[in-house]
């Protein structure tokens, strides 16, 4: 049986194949006799271009229907797929290029310069273009050929896609996943969400990650239902798409968007049956205002790059605010000790799993990789977390996030969802800065809802009693907003880049990026 992920996704198709697939902001409508003869004719033209199997795609291209079939159709072909964020520059790029080697690039014409000599040094032996309305070399070169093509076929521990994670900590690393990481996901998701053929996505999310495009894409497209696909989340506009969606994902973020509009009510999402929020933590009074206003409770859920989905809040049962539900079927998750033996429920330890959704390993970095797996084969995933008495999992934090003061280890997760449940507190960060004395102070940067007065006393104060002392910050500073990689995910390292080249290791005095007091306990 061929294990490609292409043949699994057209297994499911409607055997009606004018069936609408995707809808764009236009009111372009593509069936999904068009999607598979547009694959079809791009899979053709990676062929006759003498791609081999295995061979990588990078794509550094906008949202668009044509991108979507561009990573279908490398599927499709036996190719590895490699998606990257728009926002990525040169030295980010060089250093994927380099370490990939693709045989094509695909890319937005506005960047060719750029990336001619990226590709050049690279030795890659094709670079074509694509914009964000389906214009560009590579659809003008495949359109001029047949629309018919066998997919290849593979084996499920074949490489479908490599994700390049952030890179916030030392060099990005390239997560290899498999044709059975994707199919095995997608499978379990569409069971545990009940997605069917007679839903309607509200697709908001980028596809250069693992949200927009495996969980949304590929289960949309295996359920075969239909997508509203929009090139980018803007609140008003996924505000008049709700009355005709029935499911819509999305980062925290969106969420509290979309409450900043009036036009949100129950009424709008009268015919939504899921909303899903993932990729960060979603705040409690986000949680609760949104089922105020709409009567839907969001489902938080919890992935990675180099997994999928791992865990998540039930579709039927009680969905509970800050935490990110059960595992998945299918997936074993533990938390351990330094030692990786598992730690009673309500202990904090290192969050491991275990499952068909985890991925082959790091692309070309074999010692990384033996170092993130157990050894009976958990995958060390870096992040903390526990689980409560009924089983429901908490995300903690990063372990490279966790603070280390005279001794005692402290997880931001914790401060930070106290600190955002003081009146007048939109959003809050926890990070660990040099002290002298502690080895790292533990430091909040908060964000105030507009026209609220906040003081770094006040807010220490109210941690007063609520928590041990060595966890209440030494210092509170306020600033507009927290930087923000493009899922929405706080950028840590930032804020203690900005912090420490403003201020100075162990120093008294309030960088200028956060205005505000510093104070004490």
């Amino acid at each position: 049986m061929n294990a490609n992920l292409y043949s699994f996704l057209a297994s499911r198709f409607s055997r009606d194949l004018s069936r609408p697939c995707l809808e764009t902001e236009s009111g372009r409508v593509y069936t999904y006799a068009e999607l598979e003869r547009e694959t079809a004719r791009l899979a053709r033209f990676f062929k006759d271009l003498g791609l081999a199997k295995g061979e990588r795609v990078a794509v550094h291209v906008e949202k668009s229907p044509e991108a979507l079939f561009v990573y279908l159709a490398a599927v499709r072909a036996g190719l590895v797929y490699l998606p990257f964020n728009t926002a990525y520059q040169r030295g980010e790029m060089e250093h994927f290029i380099n370490d990939a080697e693709p045989a094509l690039i695909v890319c937005r014409p506005q960047s060719l310069d750029m990336m001619r000599p990226l590709a050049a040094a690279a030795r890659t032996r094709f670079l074509h273009t694509l914009d964000e309305n389906g214009g560009g070399t590579l659809m003008e070169a495949a359109r001029k050929g047949p629309a018919e093509f066998t997919t290849v076929a593979v084996e499920d521990d074949d490489l479908a896609s490599i994700l390049y994670t952030s890179g916030t900590t030392g060099r990005s690393k390239g997560a290899m996943l498999t044709h059975r990481n994707l199919t095995s996901n997608a499978l379990t998701l569409l069971d545990y969400w009940s997605f069917t053929k007679l839903d309607v996505l509200l697709h908001a999310l980028p596809i250069f990650h693992i949200h927009g495009l495996f969980v949304a894409s590929n289960l949309c497209l295996l359920s075969g239902g239909k997508m509203f696909f929009l090139k980018k989340f803007d609140a008003k506009q996924v505000l008049r798409y709700l009355p005709r969606s029935t499911v819509f994902m999305g980062v925290p973020t969106y969420y509290t968007r979309l409450l900043a509009e009036p036009d949100l009510t129950r009424e709008a999402c009268r015919h939504m049956r899921l909303f899903i929020s993932g990729s960060a933590p979603l705040l409690n009074e986000t949680f609760a205002s949104f089922r105020e206003r709409t009567g839907h409770t969001i489902l938080e859920r919890y992935g990675m790059s180099e997994t999928g989905m791992n865990t998540s809040n039930p579709l039927t049962g009680e969905r509970v605010a800050g935490t990110v539900g059960f595992p998945l079927p299918g997936v074993t998750v533990r938390v351990t000790d330094e030692n990786d033996r598992p730690v009673a429920a309500e202990t904090i330890g290192h969050i491991q799993l275990k499952g068909p959704n985890v991925f082959k390993g790091y692309w070309r970095m074999p010692e990384k990789t033996r170092e993130e797996f157990t050894a009976d084969g958990y995958f060390r995933t870096g992040d903390m977390g526990k689980f409560d008495a009924k089983g429901y999992l908490t995300i903690a934090g990063r372990s490279k996030d966790m603070v280390i003061t005279g001794g005692y280890n402290v997880y931001p997760k914790e401060i930070e969802t106290m600190i955002n449940e003081i009146p007048g507190v939109a959003e809050s960060a926890v990070i660990g800065t040099p002290h002298p004395d502690f080895g790292e102070a533990v430091t909040a940067v908060v964000v105030p809802k507009p026209g609220a007065t906040l003081s770094a006393e006040e807010v220490i104060e109210r941690l007063k009693g609520e928590m041990a002392n060595y966890k209440i910050p030494k210092q509170v500073y306020f600033t507009d907003d927290l930087p923000r990689n493009a899922m929405g995910k706080v950028q840590k390292n930032a804020l203690r880049e900005r912090y420490l080249q403003a201020l100075g290791p162990a120093t008294g005095s309030a960088p200028p990026e956060f205005p505000g007091r510093q104070s004490s306990p």
